[in-house]
């Protein structure tokens, strides 16, 4: 699973295999990526897991309009 920077509008692209997902506004959308993905992980696992590459910045900041 790989995790865009975020884009300059909010948002970022989830991609899983190559196939883009969509687009995650938070980690709430991005565990329900994972969870159509077939993968089921708490947000306070989505940091941590290996089974994310995350891309630019770790999940703190997902664009302009959200900032943990």
């Amino acid at each position: 699973m790989v995790v865009s920077p975020p884009s300059p509008t909010g948002g970022r692209r989830v991609r899983a295999d190559g196939e883009i997902l969509g687009l995650a506004y938070d980690v709430r959308d991005l565990v329900e990526f994972l969870r159509r993905a077939g993968l089921d992980l708490d947000p306070g696992e989505v940091a941590a897991s290996p089974l994310i590459d995350w891309r630019g910045i770790g999940p703190e900041y997902w664009g302009p309009e959200t900032h943990a």
